[in-house]
Protein backbone atom coordinates (compact mmCIF):
# COMPACT_ATOMS: atom_id res chain seq x y z
CA UNK A 1 0.00 0.00 0.00
CA UNK A 2 2.84 2.36 0.85
CA UNK A 3 4.45 1.89 -2.57
CA UNK A 4 1.15 2.59 -4.33
CA UNK A 5 0.89 5.89 -2.47
CA UNK A 6 4.52 6.63 -3.38
CA UNK A 7 3.77 5.88 -7.03
CA UNK A 8 0.79 8.26 -7.02
CA UNK A 9 2.89 10.98 -5.36
CA UNK A 10 5.62 10.54 -7.97
CA UNK A 11 3.04 10.76 -10.77
CA UNK A 12 1.66 13.99 -9.28
CA UNK A 13 5.12 15.54 -9.11
CA UNK A 14 5.73 14.41 -12.70
CA UNK A 15 2.59 16.29 -13.75
CA UNK A 16 3.80 19.39 -11.90
CA UNK A 17 7.21 19.12 -13.57
CA UNK A 18 5.54 18.82 -16.96
CA UNK A 19 3.48 21.93 -16.21
CA UNK A 20 6.67 23.82 -15.27
CA UNK A 21 8.33 22.64 -18.49
CA UNK A 22 5.46 24.03 -20.53
CA UNK A 23 5.03 27.28 -18.58
CA UNK A 24 8.61 28.03 -17.54
CA UNK A 25 9.56 31.64 -18.14
CA UNK A 26 13.14 30.86 -19.20
CA UNK A 27 14.87 28.10 -21.08
CA UNK A 28 16.78 27.09 -17.96
CA UNK A 29 13.56 26.62 -16.00
CA UNK A 30 12.30 24.35 -18.76
CA UNK A 31 15.53 22.33 -18.86
CA UNK A 32 15.44 21.95 -15.08
CA UNK A 33 11.81 20.78 -15.24
CA UNK A 34 12.61 18.22 -17.94
CA UNK A 35 15.54 17.00 -15.84
CA UNK A 36 13.22 16.67 -12.85
CA UNK A 37 10.73 14.77 -15.00
CA UNK A 38 13.52 12.37 -16.01
CA UNK A 39 14.52 11.88 -12.39
CA UNK A 40 10.93 11.11 -11.42
CA UNK A 41 10.78 8.65 -14.31
CA UNK A 42 13.77 6.83 -12.82
CA UNK A 43 11.97 6.71 -9.47
CA UNK A 44 8.75 5.38 -10.97
CA UNK A 45 10.65 2.67 -12.88
CA UNK A 46 12.36 1.61 -9.65
CA UNK A 47 9.10 1.57 -7.66
CA UNK A 48 7.25 -0.35 -10.36
CA UNK A 49 10.11 -2.84 -10.53
CA UNK A 50 9.80 -3.37 -6.80
CA UNK A 51 6.01 -3.72 -6.95
CA UNK A 52 6.17 -6.32 -9.73
CA UNK A 53 9.06 -8.20 -8.14
CA UNK A 54 11.44 -7.59 -11.05
CA UNK A 55 14.78 -6.33 -9.72
CA UNK A 56 16.16 -6.07 -13.26
CA UNK A 57 14.12 -2.87 -13.63
CA UNK A 58 16.77 -1.22 -11.45
CA UNK A 59 19.30 -1.70 -14.26
CA UNK A 60 16.92 0.08 -16.62
CA UNK A 61 16.40 2.87 -14.10
CA UNK A 62 20.15 3.41 -13.70
CA UNK A 63 20.67 3.43 -17.45
CA UNK A 64 17.87 5.97 -17.87
CA UNK A 65 19.41 8.11 -15.11
CA UNK A 66 22.75 8.20 -16.96
CA UNK A 67 21.05 9.08 -20.25
CA UNK A 68 19.05 11.80 -18.48
CA UNK A 69 22.20 13.30 -16.95
CA UNK A 70 24.20 13.32 -20.17
CA UNK A 71 21.23 14.64 -22.14
CA UNK A 72 20.76 17.50 -19.70
CA UNK A 73 24.42 18.45 -19.97
CA UNK A 74 24.23 18.36 -23.77
CA UNK A 75 21.13 20.56 -23.87
CA UNK A 76 22.63 23.08 -21.45
CA UNK A 77 25.88 23.21 -23.44
CA UNK A 78 23.89 23.76 -26.63
CA UNK A 79 21.92 26.63 -25.13
CA UNK A 80 25.05 28.17 -23.63
CA UNK A 81 27.34 28.00 -26.68
CA UNK A 82 24.99 27.25 -29.59
CA UNK A 83 27.18 24.36 -30.67
CA UNK A 84 27.91 20.95 -29.16
CA UNK A 85 31.35 20.58 -30.74
CA UNK A 86 32.88 23.84 -29.53
CA UNK A 87 36.02 23.37 -27.48
CA UNK A 88 36.73 25.57 -24.52
CA UNK A 89 39.70 27.83 -25.20
CA UNK A 90 41.43 29.00 -22.02
CA UNK A 91 42.60 32.21 -23.70
CA UNK A 92 38.95 33.33 -23.99
CA UNK A 93 38.71 33.79 -20.27
CA UNK A 94 37.24 30.39 -19.45
CA UNK A 95 38.17 28.42 -16.33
Amino acid sequence: MMFVVASVAILITMALALARALLGPTVYDRVLAVNMFGTKTVLIIAVLGFLTGRPDFMDLALLYALINFIGTLAVLKFFEYGDLSRRLDHSEGGP
